[in-house]
């Protein structure tokens, strides 16, 4: 079923659920929409009810500007409120960064999980965060979503291979390139905040994956250490791109739905 929640901006959000239980609310990286949701529901279905996000700027969302990290957890707080008050939370990437700040800010959550937010992470040799992200911002607003949507590909450390822009799913990734100053923006200067997520009440898995590059354990280990309820755990086998079926157990296991022992705890 798919609602659209007015935030406090009065920017329209689109939200779909799926199936039937408490609320789950996914909350996707850069470059992803509601759709990255539906590969989680055959596992998750039965015992949540599973709210894929898009976020503004993205999807059937609407935006409004200027973009501010204050106006994305407003956001969550309204889909938290429509979704009956409070929620367990799984973010992923800039997706976590946004659960951890939403649930720093007092929006009512029972459990968040966080899978590699992107703290840590290293610096483009010779520019800074800021300048990075200006960069990015600057590409997509003049039309060169291509390139900005590549700079950023590549700063993620992960292989990039030209010939992706071919691909049937690039133009859906072009046409979320102005969105990625808005996870930039999340991440500020990757540092991580820990006086602001000492803030946090709910219990806290700070997850990465084994084959993720090295600042995925640290930045698990620094969130787990910040808040107050934390822990990490690692998922074998996976990097940043971990497939649902790996993940899900990891979040029925920390919701309260015992489903076996799937990855190994540190």
């Amino acid at each position: 079923m798919i609602q659209h929640v007015k935030s406090a901006d009065g920017t329209t959000l689109a939200v779909e659920s799926f199936g039937d239980g408490e609320p789950l609310i996914i909350l996707g990286g850069a470059l992803s929409t509601r759709a990255a949701v539906q590969p989680y529901v055959p596992f998750l279905g039965g015992a949540f009810t599973v709210y894929g996000v898009d976020r503004r700027g993205r999807g059937d969302s609407g935006d409004t500007a200027p973009y501010a990290v204050e106006r994305e957890i407003e956001d969550v707080a309204a889909i938290v409120q429509a979704a009956g008050g409070s929620a367990k939370v799984y973010g992923h990437s800039s997706g976590a960064i946004l659960a951890l700040e939403a649930a720093a800010a007092g929006v009512p959550m029972s459990g968040l999980l966080a899978y590699e937010p992107p703290f840590c992470t290293p610096q483009e040799p010779g520019e800074s965060w800021d300048q990075f992200a200006a960069r990015v911002r600057q590409l997509a607003e003049t039309g060169q979503r291509d390139d900005a949507v590549e700079a950023f590909l590549r700063h993620t450390g992960m292989p990039f291979d030209p010939a992706v822009k071919q691909s049937p799913w690039w133009p859906g990734m072009t046409a979320l390139a102005h969105t990625l100053f808005y996870d930039l923006s999340l991440a500020g200067s990757a540092d991580i905040p820990a006086e602001r997520l000492a803030k946090i009440q709910a219990p806290v898995l700070a997850v990465y994956g084994g084959n993720s590059d090295s600042w995925a354990q640290r930045s698990a280990d620094g969130v787990a250490s910040a808040v107050l309820n934390g822990r990490t755990k690692l998922v074998p086998g996976y990097d940043h791109r971990v497939a649902p079926e790996a993940l899900a157990p990891v979040l029925l296991d920390f919701f309260g739905k015992p489903a076996g022992k799937a990855a190994e705890e540190n």
